[in-house]
Parts: C-alpha cells; structure tokens; sequence
C-alpha cells in the first residue's frame, strides 16, 4: 500500500469516516444540510432581532421563555423516541423544529413572532434524543468519540460559507439578508427531513423499544420516570455527564447570544467583520482534530476536557481584558476557544454515551436534557439583565462557570464505561 494511503487509512478521524455504515455515515453526509444555513446567519441572528427592535432584556426574555418551552419537549422526547420510533421522530423534528421556526423568523417584525418561532423550535429538543440514538446506537464504540468530531467538523466546514452573509449585509441591509437565509435554512431542513426518510433504518435498540412500548399510553410511560429519576443520581458518571452538560449549555448560550452585541458595541468590531471570526475558529478546530486526534486517542479521556476547560475559563478572562478595536487580542480569543471546544465537546457528546445506561438511552437523555433545560432557563435572563447592564458582564459569569467546571472534572474520578452500551 502506498505510504500516503496508509497513513490516511490508519488516521483515526479517516478511519472511522471510512469504517462507519448505515445510519452514522448517512448523517454525517448529511450535516452541512443543517450545518451551512446554521452558520451563515449564527453571527447576526440577535443583530437581526436588534434591527427588528428586540432590547437586550427582551432578547434574554426570549432565550429563558424559549428554554422553558424546549424543557416540555425535552421531558416527552425520549418518550416519543421509543414509542415512535428514532427515524421518524427525527423526520418530524426537523420539519418542525427547524424547518417551520425558520420560515417564521424571515417574516418576523415584532417580539411575538419571534416568540412564536421560539416556541416552534423548541421541538428541536425532541430531535436532540432522537438524532443522537440514531446516531449512536448501531456505532461501534471505539468510533464514538470520532464520530462526534466528525459532527463538529462537517459544522465547522460550513462555517466557511458565513463571509456569503457578511458580504451580502455590507451591501445591502442585515433585515432583507436575514429573511432570504432563513427562507434557505427552511428549505434546507424539509430536504434533510426527506432525506432521512428515504435513506435511513431504524437502530436495532429503536426497534427493540417500539415494540416494548407498543400499546403504552403516553402518559403512563411519563409517570414511569419516576422509577428513572434516581437510576439517574445513583450513577456518579451519568451526574458528572448532566453538570457538563448544563455548564456548557448555559456558556454556549452566552457567547452565542451576547457576543455579537459585545464585540460591535463595546470593541468596535464592524458587523460584517463577525462573520470572520467563526472562519476562523473553524479553521482553527479542523486542524487541532486532524493534527491531535492520534495523541488524543492514546491519553486519557479525562485530560482534555479538564485542559479544554481551563482554556475556556482563560479565553474568557481574554475576551473580558480585551480593549476596543484591538483585533489582535480577539483572533486570540478566537484560537483559544476553538481549542477548547474541540477538547471539550466531542467528550461531551461521548459521555452521553459511555456513560447512559443503554436500556433507557432515549428516555434518559431525554430527561438530562430536561434536568439541563430547567437548570440552565434562568441564565437567558440573567444574562441578558447583565448585558444591559454592561455587555462584558455576561463574559464574568462566563468564567465563573467554566472554572467551576474545570476543578469538579479534575477532582473526578472517571472510568469510559460506568454505564455501558
């Protein structure tokens, strides 16, 4: 074999791209369907609802009313996955978790239509459990980790096409822009839906819970959770995977919503200029997996999340001191961060698998994701409060979270497989 194939071939990242069948290849092929629309309105969307004249608390309003909304969903999700099944469940989120929102948010004017479309989006929760089972449960489990940074990279590919928006908002106006693109995104998702449809099977597990769901009412299968709940808590690996995923939820949700707002007001950054910076970063993210992922893969699973969590808490404290204008010190911020999250994440998505009883998958993801939602539904408004205040605020609290994060996953005990498959 050729030197060159080889090495391609015994890359861990290629390896599994070339290794995995059926569902996990089908939806990765599929992710810049999601993937590009995402990105090209990401870094305008709360500059859209500013222009639409959405305030700052009102902004922050919406993210907590809609995170409340996305808890119900959260709380039938894994219900609905087992008893309808992962395929269709993800077929019917996409048309109206994504595809129905976006045609509302291109013809939004006022705060109840995006409050509307936030109520419509909030069913993506329910995808959240159904896409990550048909994901995960027909993997192999030595992919697990590479399959989710190859989620990360097909999103991150898409973050190229963000310039398209930049340059289109320079010359004309950000409201006509925005409307075009989530008409895009709409269209997009019913294609992605149909897709799913046409190609995809349901996992071995899906079939499995169908079937022993089947003649269950809907109701007396969320009465059950009370049997759930504390199989939850009794598994210190399954508590540690749900305090990751409330820390990163609330963070994520800061930097997405706040970091716009604070970069054009308080550094001076030009709004057609924001799209760069997600370039950037994914510039940043494809390099670190291609070039770290052998290293990763002999070191202990623990190691990067703690060192990604630590370069998250710095990124911020960057981010905070940074001073206006100085477009040095935020390309800073912007490789520290991208570091970090291709530390963090891809172990993230893993620990819902390693470390989520695989009998109860859906509806234990689905329950975290509740437990996660009400938890973290607060923080909109806070943060929001915070940024009206002050836009670095957010940032503060920020740190504050990914610091607490940082020494809990280091005083932890981890083992791979707590829960099993």
């Amino acid at each position: 074999m050729h030197p060159l194939k080889k090495a391609v071939k015994e890359h861990p990242l290629m390896n599994t791209l070339l290794s995995v069948k059926g569902n996990p290849k089908l939806l990765l092929l599929m992710e810049p369907l999601w993937g590009i629309p995402f990105y090209l309105i990401a870094p305008f969307v709360t500059l859209y609802m500013q222009a639409r004249g959405i305030t700052d608390i009102q902004i922050g309003i919406l993210l907590s009313v809609g995170m409340a909304i996305q808890t119900v969903f959260a709380s039938f999700g894994g219900i609905l996955t087992d008893k309808i099944g992962r395929k269709k469940m993800s077929i019917i989120t996409d048309a109206l978790g994504w595809g129905v929102p976006t045609l509302i948010w291109s013809v939004s004017g006022n705060f109840w239509m995006f409050l509307l479309a936030a109520v419509f989006n909030s069913a993506e929760q329910i995808a959240q459990t159904a896409w990550v089972c048909l994901l995960n449960e027909d993997a192999e489990e030595e992919h697990i980790v590479n399959i989710w940074s190859w989620v990360l990279i097909a999103g991150q590919i898409s973050v190229f096409f963000a310039p398209v928006s930049g340059l289109f908002i320079r010359n004309t106006s950000i409201i006509a822009v925005m409307r075009v693109l989530y008409l895009i995104f709409a269209l997009s998702m019913f294609v992605k839906a149909f897709i799913t449809y046409r190609f995809a099977t349901e996992t071995k597990r899906g079939k499995v819970r169908m079937q022993e769901t089947k003649g269950q009412s809907i109701f007396r299968m969320f009465a059950d959770y009370s049997r759930l709940i504390p199989k939850i808590f009794e598994n210190k690996a399954t508590v540690l995977t749900l305090f990751v995923m409330i820390g990163l939820r609330c963070t994520s949700m800061i930097t997405d919503s706040f970091f716009p707002l604070y970069a054009t007001s308080k550094l001076h950054v030009e709004e057609s200029l924001l799209a760069i910076f997600p370039i950037f970063r994914a510039v940043v993210v494809l390099v670190f997996f291609f070039a770290a992922s052998k290293v990763l893969d002999r070191i202990s699973f623990k190691i990067p999340l703690v060192v990604g969590l630590v370069s998250y808490t710095l990124c911020q404290v960057l981010l905070i001191l940074c001073k206006p204008g100085n477009l040095l010190v935020l390309f800073i911020y912007a490789f520290i961060e991208a570091v970090s999250f291709a530390l963090v994440v891809p172990r993230k998505e893993a620990m819902l698998v390693y470390y989520v009883d695989a009998k109860e998958r859906a509806r234990i993801l689905s329950l975290l994701l509740t437990v996660t939602l009400l938890i973290s539904t607060p923080f909109g408004y806070i943060a929001g409060k915070l940024s009206s205040m002050n836009r670095q605020y957010p940032f503060y609290l920020s740190v504050t979270i990914f610091a607490i994060m940082a020494v809990v996953i280091l005083v932890s005990k981890m083992k791979k497989s707590e829960a099993g498959r």
